[in-house]
C-alpha cells in the first residue's frame, strides 16, 4: 500500500511540475519571442527590401536557440512555483505528517528536471544549431548586406571568400600554426561578373596589417605565362578574432557533431577551447538542472515557515541569476585558458548541487 502511495505521489508530483514548466517555458518564450521581433523588425527598416513574412521567420528560427538559454530559469521558477502550490494548499505538512522525507518527493522532480536537460541535448540542440544556422545566413543576406566574408573550415582545411576591389577572392589552406601563419596556400580570385582572374600559389602566408602576405608566391593569369613573386599581398578587412569566432560558435554546431568538429578544429590548428566548453556544458546541463532543483528546495522550505512570499521571490530570482552570472564567468575564464575545461563546464552544476544539498540536510536533517 505504501509502495503504491509512493507511486502515485511521483506520478502526481511529476504531472505538476511538468505542467508547470512547460507553461512557464511557454510564457517566457512569448515574451522573449516579442522582444526579438522588435529588434528584428527595428534592423529591417533600415532595408526597403525586406518583408514581414522574412522577419517573422527569422524570428521563429532563432526561437530554439532562446529556448536552449532560457529553460534553465524556467526549471528554477517551475520549480519554485510548484513547491509554492504544494505549501499553499499544505501539502507539503501532508506528506511530513506521512512520513515521506524532502529527499522522497524531490526525487521525482529532480529526475523530471534531469529529463528535461536529456531532451534539451539530445534533441533540442541539434534542431536549434540547425536552425540557428539558417537564421545567421538570413540575417547575413538580408540584414548585414555589408558582411560578404565567408568561412567554412573541414579536415582538409580552411577555406575563405572575400571581398576584393575588382571582386572577390577564395583562399584555401591546409592549416594554421598558432601565429597565424598558414601553409600550402591557393588564392583563386574573380571578378564582380564571376569570371576568373587569377590564381595564386604560396607555401607560406601570413595575415597581418590588413593583408594576406604570401611567400614565394606563383601566380598564375590567363593568357599569360607563371611568374613567381617573393612576396605577394591581398588586402582583407579580416582580423584573426574575426575568422576564429566566424565559425567556432558553439551556436551554430550541434551535439552529436561536436566532436567530430573539435578533431576537425584541432587538425586544422585552431582552438577548439571554446566549443570543448560548450560540449561539456551540454554534458552537465541535466546535473545544472538537477541543482536548481535543489537550490528552489532550499529557497521554497525556508520561506515556507517564514510565510514571506516576497522574499521567497526575489530571493528565486536572484539565485537564477547567481547561477547564470556564475555559469557565464567561469566559461568565460575557461575560453581564456585560466581554467581547466572540465572545471569550467562542470563546476556550477556541482557547486549549486553541494550547496543545495549542504542547506537541505541542515534544514531537514541538522
Amino acid at each position: 500500500m505504501f509502495l503504491f502511495l509512493k507511486s502515485a505521489l511521483s506520478r502526481y508530483l511529476t504531472r505538476l511540475y511538468l505542467f508547470n514548466f512547460l507553461g512557464l517555458l511557454g510564457i517566457l518564450l512569448g515574451v522573449v519571442f516579442l522582444f526579438d521581433m522588435i529588434e528584428l523588425l527595428r534592423r529591417a527598416g533600415k532595408h526597403e527590401d525586406v518583408p514581414l513574412s522574412l522577419i517573422f521567420g527569422m524570428g521563429l528560427l532563432k526561437l530554439p536557440d532562446v529556448a536552449a538559454t532560457i529553460t534553465p530559469f524556467a526549471v528554477l521558477f517551475s520549480a519554485l512555483y510548484s513547491f509554492w502550490q504544494l505549501s499553499k494548499r499544505s501539502e507539503l505538512v501532508v506528506l511530513r505528517c506521512a512520513g515521506i522525507s524532502v529527499w522522497q518527493f524531490l526525487m521525482p522532480i529532480i529526475l523530471t528536471a534531469m529529463a528535461i536537460g536529456v531532451f534539451m541535448v539530445t534533441v533540442v540542440n541539434p534542431i536549434s544549431a540547425a536552425l540557428y544556422t539558417q537564421y545567421s545566413a538570413l540575417d547575413r543576406t538580408h540584414l548585414r548586406k555589408d558582411q560578404d566574408n565567408l568561412i567554412a573550415v573541414f579536415r582538409q582545411g580552411i577555406w575563405l571568400r572575400q571581398e576584393t576591389d575588382k571582386g572577390y577572392a577564395i583562399l584555401h589552406a591546409e592549416n594554421i600554426d598558432p601565429d597565424w601563419r598558414i601553409r600550402d596556400v591557393m588564392v583563386i580570385s574573380f571578378d564582380k561578373n564571376n569570371k576568373f582572374q587569377e590564381r595564386m600559389d604560396a607555401p607560406l602566408a601570413l595575415l597581418k596589417s590588413g593583408n594576406w602576405v604570401l611567400r614565394q608566391a606563383v601566380i598564375n593569369i590567363p593568357g599569360y605565362p607563371a611568374k613567381k613573386s617573393d612576396i605577394a599581398s591581398i588586402p582583407t578587412n579580416l582580423t584573426p578574432r574575426d575568422i576564429e569566432e566566424s565559425f567556432s560558435s558553439p551556436r551554430s554546431m550541434g551535439f552529436w557533431n561536436m566532436t567530430s568538429f573539435i578533431e576537425t578544429l584541432d587538425t586544422t590548428g585552431f582552438d577548439s577551447t571554446r566549443v570543448r566548453i560548450h560540449f561539456q556544458s551540454l554534458l552537465a546541463q541535466p546535473f545544472l538542472y538537477a541543482a536548481m532543483i535543489l537550490l528552489a528546495a532550499c529557497v521554497a522550505l525556508r520561506q515556507q515557515r517564514q510565510g514571506d512570499t516576497f522574499t521567497f521571490v526575489i530571493i528565486g530570482v536572484f539565485s537564477g541569476f547567481i547561477v547564470f552570472i556564475m555559469s557565464n564567468f567561469l566559461q568565460a575564464l575557461g575560453s581564456a585558458h585560466q581554467l581547466p575545461v572540465f572545471l569550467a563546464a562542470w563546476s556550477p552544476s556541482m557547486i549549486f548541487a553541494l550547496l543545495g544539498a549542504s542547506v537541505l540536510l541542515t534544514l531537514e536533517d541538522g
